[in-house]
């Protein structure tokens, strides 16, 4: 009889590309799903579009007066979409998105209805927060959390199968108003960085800046597993990643797959996500196939940090809604394939005024190239002395399987710089020339510094902090994670470099110092200070570890040792100097990450005893039986048994040791969950339930090489990464 194994890999191998065609090309639909700034100002009064505009690119609150009139056309423009519900979107502590639909309509009395939606509604709403994440900011029977709209970042649209929703982005906050988001803490965070760039923007005489805004380009990693094959894998359905799984003969080890043609079904998939990515004005730009069978990327156009935040978890909804339409699981998980590239999130990150000008790109004069040799400078400060501080914006379970594996960058944070922007700063530093230029040069407008050269750095792919040019990219972010915690990290630390950078400067101009003399003294101090953080070699060798012990650079290889440092007097500030998050809403934040990493863990537990015990430990047995049969009958026809005699005993060692962890599994998932402190039930998670679960993973593994073909329940790796 046809195994269920057999049939899903008939069914996969079926599937057929989903087609279809786009009626209009895509600038003509880039963003019709969005309540943009030209529908504005066709549907509001103009004083009103003025105010709200003026919010929109400044900030500020909207006159409660001219909220009904907002929220008239909105609901026009929304209904005229097809929409007859509205929500307000939000970003709990869960690390995914929120929303409670409600309809416009409303009931008149007299058996009639109209549709709805007032300025009240619009500007804020009131969801139960009971069973949301708070790390003990408000009990589990107080259930008031509020929603305020973010009038930053514009409403939108989600078609359904019959009618549309409204999603409103908003932050979400407690009923004594602390933060129960992400967003409030991002959005203040670049409200620092703005405030502490400008200073030094007008050391430069720049008084024309209004504003500096974080850019983010995040490039998203993910797998796609046909549905037929994942419906089989409890552990991928339920966990985002095989707990057991024996290598497939072929891997990545050839390095065809990395940017290779992309499969039809696969691309089907792509077209579907990025038109509809487009009709929410995501500005979705590339597309390819990743290093590992079965892993693709895509990446935006960089947008302002929120934006940016808000557009990234809008596109994992995304992949994750069109994957089923095309007979796919879209995986997120950071490591869904033991042996094979695990997924990231690169965070392309670079700081702009609000004219466009991007502040870490060397510019046209020799003034503009010693004021980006400040901003380097601050950066350089910020990663050196807050490497703790970034490093809590990449943790979690998932990224402990990814972090520090010859695929990505270390858990230790440095910045890679490249040969020629290094030897400027080495020359800064001694005051001795440089003495190589591959490329022209720029001047500085500081006597005595040596001249920039024009192409400033190579890549490295090892590096977690790399410059490429005019941004950094920040590699250490998992694939499954919201991008706000890394850049409210990043956003926090620079604003506290900025701030005593600008310090030092205007002292020093206060007492009559030139900022030509001021940063002729500043900026080879500065530089000699933070050189220990600068490495441009090989951030996967043992050699590298060691020296960054020496240098006094932290190395914290996974989540609970980082988030033991959450509470450190040192972290917190960088987040509480600038107000981005109070003393309260930190130790919950530290609360939560560590509550959710002992959830998870425990979760992967249950998930692969539950596998073991019902699918894995029948197979085994019966192939022990199987082999202990044959023996036997074959010494009762007096033949030689010895090899089958070999075999049974190998399989019968690792059945009786799986069906032994298993219980010892058991009990320490027992133990764990009994513990009542959340760092004690974390540590614990690490320390008793992995280690137990690697155990159990190598007599697995090696069982499903040993065992008939036919008789194992569950897709193989060669199945789940190669057929699409």
């Amino acid at each position: 009889m046809t195994t269920p194994r057999a049939q899903a890999v008939f069914a996969a191998v079926s599937e057929a590309p989903v087609t279809g065609s786009l009626a209009k090309s895509t600038d003509e639909i880039f963003g019709e799903y969005v309540f943009t700034l030209d529908e504005m100002r066709k549907r509001l009064p103009k004083d009103v579009f003025k105010n709200l505009e003026r919010i929109i690119h400044s900030g500020g609150r909207l006159d409660p007066a001219m909220a009904d009139s907002v929220a008239a056309a909105m609901k026009e423009w929304a209904i005229s979409k097809g929409a007859t519900h509205y929500t307000h979107w939000f970003q709990p502590m869960t690390g995914t998105t929120a929303e409670k639909h409600d309809a416009f309509i409303s009931p008149m009395g007299d058996g009639k209805a109209i549709c709805d939606f007032s300025g009240k509604m619009l500007i804020s709403g009131e969801p139960d927060a009971s069973s949301f994440p708070s790390g003990g900011i408000r009990s589990t029977f107080e259930a008031r959390g509020y929603t305020a709209w973010d009038p930053s970042v514009p409403v939108f649209i989600i078609p359904g199968p019959y009618s549309s929703t409204l999603h409103v982005p908003t932050f979400f906050y407690s009923y004594s108003g602390e933060a129960l988001d992400r967003k409030i803490p991002l959005i203040r965070s670049i409200a620092a960085l703005s405030k502490q760039a400008l200073r030094i923007l007008r050391l430069f005489g720049n008084e024309k800046a209004t504003s500096v805004q974080a850019s983010v380009g995040p490039e998203q990693e993910y797998f796609l597993v046909d549905k037929n094959l994942a419906i089989l894998r409890p552990d991928l359905m339920l966990c985002g990643r095989t707990l057991l799984g024996a290598p497939s003969p072929k891997g990545q080890e050839l390095e065809d797959h990395y940017f290779g043609a992309i499969p039809a079904r696969v691309q089907s998939f792509m077209e579907d996500v990025e038109n509809e990515l487009i009709r929410l004005g995501i500005p979705a730009k590339t597309r390819h196939n990743e290093v590992a069978p079965g892993q693709f990327e895509i990446a935006p156009v960089y947008e302002d940090a929120n934006m940016a935040c808000d557009h990234n978890m809008l596109t994992m909804n995304m992949m994750r809604h069109m994957a089923a339409r095309h007979g796919f699981v879209c995986l997120l998980h950071e490591k869904p394939f033991a042996g094979v590239n695990g997924s990231g999130k690169h965070n392309n990150w670079s700081i702009c005024d609000n004219e466009g000008n991007n502040l870490l790109n060397p510019g046209s004069t020799p003034r503009d190239n010693a004021q980006f040799l400040v901003f380097l400078a601050a950066v350089l400060r910020a990663v050196h002395k807050h490497a703790v501080a970034l490093r809590l914006g990449t943790i979690g379970a998932g990224n402990d399987h990814r972090l520090g594996a010859n695929e990505a960058p270390p858990a230790i944070i440095s910045v890679y710089l490249g040969e020629q922007l290094n030897e400027v700063i080495e020359s800064i530093i001694t005051g001795e020339p440089m003495h190589s230029h591959k490329a022209g040069s720029m001047e500085i407008g500081v006597s005595s510094l040596p001249p920039l050269p024009v192409d400033l750095s190579d890549r490295n792919r090892t590096s977690p902090f790399a410059f490429t040019g005019n941004k950094f990219e920040f590699r250490a972010v998992g694939s499954s994670q919201s991008i706000a915690p890394v850049n409210i990290a990043l956003n926090a630390a620079v604003a506290c470099a900025l701030d005593d950078i600008a310090t030092q400067l205007e002292a020093a101009v206060a007492a009559g110092a030139s900022l030509n003399q001021a940063l002729q003294e500043f900026l080879p101090r500065e530089f000699k200070e933070h050189m220990p953080v600068i490495f441009n070699g090989n951030g996967y060798s043992e050699a590298w570890t060691e020296e960054a012990a020496r240098r006094g650079l932290p190395n914290l290889n996974n989540t609970v040792d980082a988030l033991e440092r959450y509470s450190d007097p040192e972290v917190m500030n960088v987040f509480l100097r600038h107000g981005i998050l109070s003393e309260r809403e930190m130790l919950s934040r530290q609360d939560i990450l560590l509550d959710a990493y002992g959830k998870a863990i425990v979760l992967e537990g249950h998930v692969l005893s539950d596998l073991i015990l019902s699918r894995v430990l029948p197979v085994c047995k019966e192939a022990v039986k199987l082999d202990a049969d044959l023996a036997a009958s074959l010494r009762a026809a007096g033949l030689d048994a010895a090899g089958e005699l070999k075999a049974l005993a190998v399989k019968r060692d690792h059945t009786l040791a799986l069906d032994s962890l298993v219980a010892r599994l058991d009990a320490a998932i027992a133990s764990v969950t009994a513990k009542d402190d959340v760092l004690v039930r974390a540590r614990a998670a690490r320390d008793e339930i992995l280690p137990v679960m690697a155990e159990i993973r190598t007599h697995a593994d090696a069982m499903e090489r040993l065992c008939d073909d036919a008789a194992w329940p569950l897709p193989k790796y060669s199945e789940l990464l190669w057929i699409h």
